[in-house]
């Protein structure tokens, strides 16, 4: 690599666009047809489509029917938090919405449900959803005025911290429940299946993959029991999501799907996370002047191999994230905003993370291609920081 070559480190925002996931695309937007049309064109395009839904429900272990394409995980939050629910043409009432206060902000912000249907439940210093309190709240609440719904993410964008699914899973369900399970950041990056998730609904975004932006999949344990319709017209996707498919996007998602991290290239993005994580504390230790350890977050909880979400009091997020973007390096703070400005955590928040301390917050995410000499660089505008701050 070339030291004029810029570093990307910030997968967990989005992956790079796979090159086979391109030629789908250009190879689909030659194609003339509707997907909905009925003569050949249409058909051409309606195949693209039915073969990225195969091919999905193929890695989910699910039936194809259980899939529907969105244009995205925040379009499907919306879509699938709900207060209204069909199951073979009966209503279902849901009356209350609980979700940990470290979820996105596309499931904090609680869909279709009014602002006061929504309880926010705590979790512990990690991050880990408590479950005493996920108990509590489902025990005391109101069945005669409806289900309840619980929204949880498998990985935390920030910290990579996984959640116990299955355990929260058996204690939704103890409750007759439903269990959303925002799945984003797992595909490609944990061994999944919907069985193993325990959820009533997940959803999926393409470009965490190395797939397009604009395209995801809200997958349903159940294809007899639905959201009602977010988005109502000509009736696609089995009158789910009416609206012409972006049979393009779609395709691009489906040749990245083809593409997954084996076993062995999750072990091996793992090992070299955990080798930045001792280099950082080797560096900030030898740095002397009372430097101390920089502090990773979630370290004592299950997360992510790909993801470090790290601080070392003294370095602002946003001077360092200006100093690795000079030196050409991509990295992200500890929160996820939209705005494009660093703003403190709602995530570290919640997990009793001290302001001045969650303002240095950066977090690093790897891929499949990052190497040693990346992470030499990375590791070197570290140490020139460090060495300033000492």
């Amino acid at each position: 690599m070339k030291n004029n070559q810029r570093i990307y480190l910030d997968f967990n925002a989005t992956a790079p666009l796979l090159p086979r996931a391109r030629a789908a695309m250009i190879e689909a937007l030659a194609e003339v047809g509707n997907a909905s049309s009925v003569h050949a064109e249409g058909r051409n395009a309606r195949k693209l489509v039915e073969q990225a839904r195969t091919r999905f429900a193929g890695i989910l272990q699910c039936d194809a029917r259980q899939v529907s394409f969105t244009s995205g995980a925040t379009e499907a939050a919306h879509h699938v938090l709900t207060p209204h629910l069909r199951a073979s043409g009966h209503d279902i009432r849901v009356s209350r919405l609980y979700v940990s206060a470290t979820e996105h902000p596309c499931i904090l912000a609680g869909g279709r449900f009014d602002p006061d249907q929504i309880t926010i439940l705590p979790v512990d210093r990690n991050g880990v959803l408590d479950m005493d309190a996920l108990e509590k709240a489902l025990s005391i609440h109101d069945r005669s005025a409806g289900a309840a719904m619980v929204a949880v993410q498998l990985a935390n964008n920030e910290t990579g911290v996984i959640q116990p699914v299955q355990e929260i899973s058996a204690i939704v369900h103890r409750h007759n429940g439903f269990l959303v399970v925002d799945a984003v950041q797992g595909l490609g990056k944990l061994p999944l299946s919907l069985a193993d998730l325990g959820a009533d609904f997940a959803f999926f975004s393409s470009h965490k993959i190395g797939g397009p932006q604009g395209v995801g999949v809200l997958v349903s344990a159940n294809a007899g029991v639905m959201p009602v319709p977010l988005l109502r017209g000509g009736g696609q996707e089995n009158y789910q999501r009416s609206g012409t498919e972006n049979v393009a996007a779609i395709a691009g998602f489906a040749a990245a799907l083809e593409n997954l991290p084996s076993a062995a290239d999750l072990a091996k993005i793992a090992g070299i996370r955990d080798s930045i994580e001792a280099q950082m504390r080797t560096i900030s230790l030898e740095a002397g002047n009372n430097i101390g350890e920089p502090v990773i977050f979630g370290a004592s909880a299950p997360r992510l191999g790909n993801t470090s979400c790290f601080a070392l009091d003294g370095i602002r997020a946003e001077t360092a994230l200006i100093a690795f973007d000079l030196a050409g390096i991509a990295l992200s703070s500890g929160s996820a905003c939209s705005s494009g400005k660093v703003k403190k955590s709602h995530v570290l928040d919640a997990m009793g993370v001290e302001d001045t301390l969650a303002r240095s917050a950066l977090r690093v995410s790897i891929g499949r291609d990052t190497d040693e000499i990346q992470t030499g660089r990375f590791l070197s505008v570290w140490k020139d920081m460090v060495e300033r701050l000492a």
